[in-house]
């Protein structure tokens, strides 16, 4: 197990891993923001879906997923299908529209990685993606809980 420094200094690398997402979020297309690309490539990673596993997936409220999937759908990047299991549901789909989008969301994604990451090895970059993937597994095994902070009251 590792020790208390090296977990403090994994939550400071991870607190600035909001600037990676940002400079991704600012190559996306206008018309296609944060939200609606991550419902377009979970779709086009796993394929159709209920809406209830979208958000599952996304980690969002249902509501939040229902504006991502209008949004997109809107736009014709999916289609929403009656679920033949269950009629009060509905399946989610990419179009061609839709597939047209991810190809071009992962070629500009991909583009940025190369250009940022051009100095790092083959080895280094998938060293990364293995170890990224495993923190993911470990938080995704994990059930969420939250731990409220008790303030500390300095002595009167």
């Amino acid at each position: 197990m590792a020790g208390q420094a090296h977990y403090e200094e994994l939550a400071r690398q991870l607190s600035a891993i909001g600037a990676v997402n940002r400079e991704i979020a600012r190559m996306l297309p206008y018309e296609c923001p944060g939200g609606s690309a991550g419902v377009l490539t979970l779709l086009g990673r796993h394929g159709e879906m209920r809406m209830s596993k979208l958000a599952e997936l996304l980690s969002v409220d249902m509501s939040v997923t229902s504006r991502h999937v209008a949004h997109v759908a809107e736009r014709g990047w999916i289609e929403r299908l009656p679920d033949p299991a269950d009629k009060r549901s509905r399946i989610l789909r990419l179009t061609p529209e839709g597939r047209a989008v991810v190809t071009e969301l992962y070629r500009r994604t991909s583009r940025l990685m190369a250009d940022r990451l051009s100095d790092w090895s083959d080895d280094e970059v998938g060293k990364l993606a293995r170890l990224l993937g495993r923190l993911r597994e470990s938080f995704d095994a994990t059930a969420p809980s939250r731990t409220p902070v008790q303030p500390t009251v300095p002595p009167a």
